[in-house]
């Protein structure tokens, strides 16, 4: 059946959409079939993640796009469901922005060094690591009840087929993973006292991961068999497939809630200078290593229009245009923005206590978010070239933010490099070229990328203006 098209769920933090794509020698296709809210929910102190509405929505998703060739399943990283023996969900899955992994870290380092966790796993500190989140629930009730732990995608994939697995690329961000061997890093969870065994087998992007149950098949309209493949699950790393690269001598920007800045890599970077400099070597398909720094991303933005009730950002772009550039900046990878919630006043606090222009009227605060945005990503693409001793001869922006033309024009600014921006649905189309080459369809991944580039709409952005001024600017952020 190589006529019928692969159906790919991509889950993001707002939304996700269940996409349809056709692939043949020369033809990348993508449809969306069906989109749906993703809408964290807060009880009591905790935030997390309404799974079973996500797994509706997938649902809905499969059943419009009707027959398929087979399912993968991408998603955000790091989180994760306990089931219990029976294979049972043990309560909603903590969301990433929960505070209770505060000051957890601490707690883990007190058993191993900072330096040398980074040494075995090449992953940065984020509060919300999987490790994190295991150390912060360890004498909690419903870990002691759990049998199995599943990351997101995988959980959406169990209840699809029955098979339980852990995929390799979204493994990778537990920090439990080292990126050398491509294992578990057994020796660091034994000193923080993680049992591995709450994770079922590793799988690599490609490997089969089972059929549509019959009771799957018949809630979606589906004629079975239908397989779903193991693909790159987490999404960056999905994304990050369909970067149409020509040459190895790119960086990548994979935009959206969150902005994924960094370099395509053969090793893992793991040492003292990378650590300092906050990188991770998080896993690619083919034995490639993401080598990246995180930054909040549109995340500020979208939290600037929620707390402003303004849906239209069009208008705020076409009015940050107009505002005076660099006039305020902040550090857009600082923890104090990851919280929601009154993301106007904090940056308008950070402009203040660092002695510039407070933002006031909402194409300001918009301007200062792009402007922070694009020095950033400076920031990120000249630390990787620097700490991993490579030239970069383009930056690549994939994801919704390759949309933003203002965004995309002054990380070429800031960068001095040409920005190619698109395809804006990488992690979709990563994720029905991984099903298609399983199913012999594609082959390599340089090939790959040259259908993306043949197949997909890209705007190239040329720098302009004076790269002076980003330095000026970049110092005013490292000096606050």
């Amino acid at each position: 059946m190589p006529e019928l098209p692969y159906a790919a769920v991509d889950l993001g933090a707002s939304s996700g959409r269940v996409m349809t794509a056709r692939v043949a020698p020369g033809t990348l296709t993508l449809t969306q079939a069906h989109r749906f809210p993703n809408r964290p929910v807060r009880t009591g102190n905790a935030l997390r993640w309404d799974v079973l509405a996500l797994y509706a929505g997938v649902l809905d998703g499969l059943r419009a796009a009707g027959p398929v060739r087979s399912v993968g399943i991408d998603s955000w990283a790091v989180d994760h469901g306990l089931l219990d023996a029976d294979g049972q969900l043990l309560g909603n899955p903590y969301h990433y922005r929960d505070t209770r992994t505060e000051h957890i870290a601490e707690q883990v380092w007190a058993k191993i060094p900072a330096s040398e966790l980074y040494a075995a796993t090449g992953i940065q500190y984020a509060p919300f690591n999987t490790l994190y989140q295991l150390a912060a629930a360890r004498d909690t009730s419903q870990l002691r009840a759990a049998e199995r732990l599943l990351l997101i995608p995988d959980l959406l994939a169990f209840w699809l087929t029955g098979r339980a697995g852990t995929e390799l690329t979204n493994a990778s961000t537990t920090q439990l993973i080292d990126p050398g061997t491509r294992d578990w890093a057994r020796t660091v969870a034994a000193r923080a006292g993680i049992d591995l065994g709450l994770f079922p087998p590793l799988r690599r992007p490609g490997d089969p991961a089972g059929e549509l149950l019959p009771h799957v098949l018949e809630e979606t309209g589906l004629t079975g068999p239908v397989p779903v493949t193991t693909v790159a699950s987490h999404d960056t790393a999905s994304a990050v497939v369909a970067v149409p690269a020509a040459t190895p001598r790119f960086a990548y920007i994979c935009t959206g809630t969150w902005s994924l800045a960094g370099l395509e890599l053969d090793a893992p970077v793991r040492t003292e200078e990378s650590r300092a400099a906050n990188f991770t070597n998080e896993l690619g398909i083919d034995g490639t290593v993401r080598y990246l720094r995180n930054i909040m991303g549109l995340w500020l933005l979208q939290e600037c229009q929620r707390d402003w009730r303004e849906p239209d950002v069009t208008a705020l772009l076409d009015a940050a245009a107009r505002v005076a550039p660099l006039r305020s900046v902040v550090d857009a990878g600082h923890r104090d923005f990851l919280a929601p919630g009154g993301m106007p006043a904090r940056i308008a606090a950070a402009c203040r206590a660092s002695g510039q222009p407070e933002p006031r009227t909402r194409a300001e605060i918009t301007r200062c978010i792009l402007d922070s945005l694009a020095l950033a990503h400076r920031g990120a693409v000249t630390d990787a070239a620097r700490l991993a001793d490579r030239e970069v001869d383009a930056v690549h922006i994939v994801g919704g933010g390759a949309r933003n033309a203002l965004l995309c024009q002054l990380t070429a600014d800031a960068c001095g490099l040409p920005v190619v921006a698109g395809p804006a649905e990488a992690a979709a189309l990563g994720n029905a070229l991984v099903q298609a080459r399983a199913d012999g369809v594609v082959g390599d991944l340089p090939s790959m990328r040259r259908l993306v580039g043949a197949t997909q709409p890209s705007t190239r952005y040329e720098p302009r203006g004076d790269r002076a001024a980003w330095t000026a600017a970049h110092a005013r952020v490292t000096d606050s």
